[in-house]
């Protein structure tokens, strides 16, 4: 079987209508705009309503690319979904995602790699291409983080939002998109950030949160901190690439204040660094195509540049992708 090679042809967002701001925070909890801003850089997040559920954001986030682009998704054979919060054990969102498009003729996989999955997503997608047996793959990344957030938690109520992402990844006729990838795992450090399942403990320790998301912020940061600006050097290299040829970084929108210590150990500056954090927060899986989507529409992203997207967070993983952007301003 020849080798195919595979391109981004279109992409399309999604958030919800409901912003909580920090004006809102500090009703709820012993908060202010001052500490929130100063601490993550966030001013607002956008709320899921008590009836939509995170197979609804995706559904949405493919329609806006419909609208976009207007391309054709009857012939799309896999959909694969990045989320932590799905509705369901089972069935997948994914399968939620085909029968509320209706597409025919399409296999369904959930992703489970907390941050990182709409890159972990998009690696997979470029792999089924490639590889000759699929030719049109939809990847989503989507969350309602909103659901499993604890309002009395001071320290992470503040973080979290609702929002989705959705990319068109199809066989490409000439040169693809997907120059390098990368990803490794730190699996000790899973205490750090978790929602409870079926475990009452991990690594022997005790575990709290009943369903709601429990995170050590320091350690997280500390992690985070040490661990990319390394591998995204690396990522750089295996891409045969030096990092003043990347236009943009485009790395998990977790928390700017860690996006910053993070381009000051390098390879690239805050000045090239595209995030979603300010109006959109913390929104895992979807946090990476929200900030493409921002760019594109503010004109900074454009057709034919170089991105390096880097997606952190529980496991703890990581997962790198460099890119040569692809999609049209407009069509």
């Amino acid at each position: 079987m020849n080798q195919s090679m595979s391109t981004i042809t279109a992409m399309g967002t999604y958030v919800p209508d409901r912003i909580l701001s920090n004006a809102d925070l500090e009703k709820l909890v012993d908060t202010s705009d001052e500490w929130i801003v100063q601490r993550t850089g966030m001013r607002e997040r956008r709320i899921a309503a008590d009836n939509q559920f995170v197979s609804d954001l995706a559904t949405k986030a493919v329609e806006d690319m419909m609208r976009r682009y207007n391309v054709n998704i009857e012939d799309v054979d896999m959909i694969l979904v990045a989320t932590s919060t799905p509705e369901y054990s089972f069935p997948s969102t994914a399968s939620r995602v085909q029968a509320n498009l209706k597409i025919p003729h399409t296999g369904v996989l959930d992703l489970n790699a907390a941050c990182a999955g709409f890159t972990y997503g998009l690696q997979l997608a470029d792999s089924l291409v490639t590889s000759g047996m699929y030719h049109k793959v939809l990847v989503i990344g989507a969350e309602t983080l909103s659901k499993i957030t604890d309002y009395t938690d001071r320290t992470t109520c503040v973080l979290f939002g609702d929002g989705a992402g959705a990319f068109l990844v199809e066989r490409a006729a000439g040169k693809g998109d997907f120059m390098a990838a990368i990803s490794g795992t730190s699996g000790e450090g899973g205490i750090h950030l978790y929602k409870t399942g079926l475990s009452s403990e991990m690594n022997g320790v005790p575990l709290e949160g009943e369903g709601c998301l429990v995170q050590n912020g320091r350690e997280i940061y500390k992690w985070a901190v040490r661990t990319i600006p390394e591998q995204l050097s690396g990522l750089i290299a295996k891409a045969e690439m030096k990092p003043d040829q990347i236009d943009w970084f485009v790395p998990h929108s977790a928390n700017l204040r860690m996006i910053e210590a993070v381009c000051e150990r390098g390879p690239i500056p805050l000045e090239r660094t595209l995030t979603s954090v300010e109006y959109r927060g913390n929104t895992s899986a979807a946090s990476i195509p929200l900030a493409l989507q921002l760019a594109v529409d503010e004109g900074k992203l454009k057709e034919g540049q170089s991105i390096a997207l880097f997606g952190f967070g529980g496991g703890l993983t990581y997962a790198g992708l460099v890119l040569r952007w692809s999609v049209p301003d407009t069509q």
